[in-house]
């Protein structure tokens, strides 16, 4: 099963991507600040992370440095799930090696669900 890691830390946003993208058959795991994200994301080796930018402790930047540094992490796709501007989004993408950039609100799953595809490359 493909193995998907959110880090975002409002309840909310979380429940719309959970339920989205648990249809699809993904194994959604959780994490609501940027500690908890890296100790996952170093334990559970996930397929893909989905990383949003306003985190309670660090920014979603620093983050997104300190996964790209991790060896076992350098291969696996993150993008920013954000509601921050659309340019600022993907300067953080370029800067920080992300892979890509989904905006926030979610407002059509269908589209929210083949952007998280492509990132997957599955069709």
């Amino acid at each position: 099963m493909t193995k998907i890691l959110l880090i975002e830390d409002l309840p909310d946003n979380v429940e719309l991507v959970r339920k989205a993208l648990s249809r699809t058959g993904y194994e959604i795991s959780h994490a609501a600040d940027a500690e908890t994200g890296l100790a996952k994301a170093l334990a559970e080796h996930p397929d893909l992370i989905l990383l949003d930018l306003g985190l309670p402790d660090y920014d979603g930047q620093t983050l997104a440095g300190w996964l790209r540094d991790e060896v076992t992490l350098v291969d696996t796709p993150i993008v920013i799930l954000s509601a921050w501007p659309e340019e600022a989004a993907r300067q953080v993408v370029k800067s920080y090696r992300c892979n890509g950039y989904i905006s926030k609100p979610i407002v059509k799953i269908n589209e929210f669900i083949s952007q998280v595809n492509s990132y997957l490359k599955k069709p």
